[in-house]
């Protein structure tokens, strides 16, 4: 019984790794961060806090 050729298979496997990766990507770089109240707030400075024991 002959073997198949794993060219063509190593070839389908990469060009869909590529197709999958590409379509991550794309939906990455179309999501928008929902914290950016957050991200604009300014933090006060607060006074450090000295422990007792040190």
């Amino acid at each position: 019984m002959p073997q198949l050729n794993p060219k063509p298979w190593f070839f389908i496997m990469l060009v869909s790794w590529i197709i999958i990766l590409m379509l991550l990507l794309l939906k990455m770089t179309k999501h928008k961060s929902l914290n950016i109240l957050t991200q604009k707030f300014n933090h006060k400075e607060s006074n450090s806090w000295n422990w007792p024991w040190q």
